[in-house]
């Protein structure tokens, strides 16, 4: 047995906690490695002090304890170990646990003192603060990456979080998921503001197309005003949808309470047809039957020219084109982790919690096809050969 193994035998016959010898073994493990660099740097050993200087102490925190490093120094000042990085005082796994805490929404606070109990360090809520800023790169690195040429469908919607400025107030979170033609998901672009617009919705398309995405075959929204004259500014060849399930919504405040069951059940048949001519075909069955009760709720429906999109793409993926539900769920989730914080700091702290939960999503959904697209591949290729 090596001496490692013969500690860990003896200490588990003594009935001692076996975490002390793993961090012994651990701290002349790690404090071994700098040495051997500079001694490959300098190409002799470090007993022979020619080129040898007295290192520089530090204490690294890790799940099994503080280790107590020793980095060397050559006497040159040219040395630059590897093994730690410079400034460091946790390991990657404490760090991936403050992000990971941190983006299930739980506050610096608490995370501070669920580090204190687990580890038995005491970590001031800045410090963890500190270690969460370590995304702040990846807030530049997703803003800027490369999009994609081709979406199939984008969908926009906005969510609204408290972020204190000056004052603390609900903000507009503008976001866009798009659905490739393998059928994998991704956020694509975000951004902040103080009130949903359809100006700022051009900005962020704009954005989009200037990293790459330069086809959209569909657009699905929730209908804000203004904005399929922005999508179209940016993207002239696309399809608009209006979300159908917000018009229900809609729909069901313009009518007495009474009425919405069979209301809302008859306007479900426009969006459950077989095609667009059976749609079209119950859309004036609805018209027909509710114009006397509510006659400017069958106008708008019969003035709306975004109802019917959907129906030009393939049946096997409709019903994931004729609603915002697919971004609306990821923004619950959002809003989901955020009621624990209460509010952001800064915008930057929305930032940051924001970006963990993107990268999230798009690890998940990178290498799944969204239900359907799969068997719509060769419909879709060709949908795009038309547009160009």
């Amino acid at each position: 047995m090596n001496q490692f193994t013969t500690d860990i035998v003896d200490a588990l016959v003594k009935k001692q906690d076996i975490t002390e010898v793993f961090r012994l073994h651990l701290e002349k493990a790690v404090n071994s490695l700098p040495t051997a660099e500079l001694t490959a740097f300098l190409d002799y050993e470090r007993y022979d002090r020619i080129g040898f200087n007295s290192g520089n102490s530090r204490t690294l925190h890790t799940q099994y304890g503080d280790l107590q490093l020793t980095i060397p120094r050559d006497r040159n000042g040219e040395f630059k170990q590897q093994t730690i990085a410079p400034y460091r005082r946790s390991n990657d796994t404490l760090e991936s646990f403050v992000i990971h805490l941190f983006q299930k929404g739980v506050t610096m606070t608490e995370i501070s003192d669920l580090i204190e109990k687990m580890y038995g360090h005491h970590y001031t809520p800045q410090t963890v603060s500190n270690m969460a800023k370590a995304m702040t790169g990846q807030i530049e690195a997703f803003i800027r990456r490369p999009l994609s040429a081709r979406y199939v469908c984008v969908y926009l919607d906005a969510t609204y979080i408290a972020v204190k400025r000056e004052t603390v107030s609900k903000e507009a979170v503008y976001l866009a998921v798009g659905i490739r033609e393998d059928g994998s998901k991704e956020v694509l672009a975000y951004t902040i503001a103080p009130t949903e617009s359809a100006f700022v919705w051009k900005e962020l398309l704009l954005d989009m197309k200037e990293r790459g995405a330069g086809e959209v075959l569909l657009f699905i929204s929730d209908g804000l005003k203004g904005i399929t004259d922005s999508i179209f500014h940016v993207y002239p060849h696309a399809q608009y949808q209006t979300c159908l399930v917000h018009l229900a919504r809609t729909i069901a405040h313009k009518v007495r309470v009474s009425d919405r069951a069979e209301v809302c059940g008859d306007f479900k048949a426009v969006y459950r047809a077989e095609s667009a001519e059976e749609g079209q075909k119950a859309l004036e069955a609805f018209c027909s039957k509710w114009q006397a009760v509510y006659p400017k709720v069958t106008k708008s429906l019969a003035e709306n020219p975004y109802i019917f999109t959907f129906y030009s793409f393939p049946k096997s993926i409709r019903r994931s084109l004729y609603s915002t539900n697919l971004i609306e769920s990821f923004n619950k989730q959002i809003k989901k982790y955020t009621k624990r914080k209460e509010q952001f700091p800064n915008e930057e702290a929305l930032e940051r919690f924001l970006i963990s939960q993107f990268e999230d999503y798009n690890q998940r959904f990178s290498l799944r096809c969204h239900i359907g697209f799969d068997q719509a591949r060769a419909e879709l290729a060709a949908m795009f050969k038309t547009t160009n």
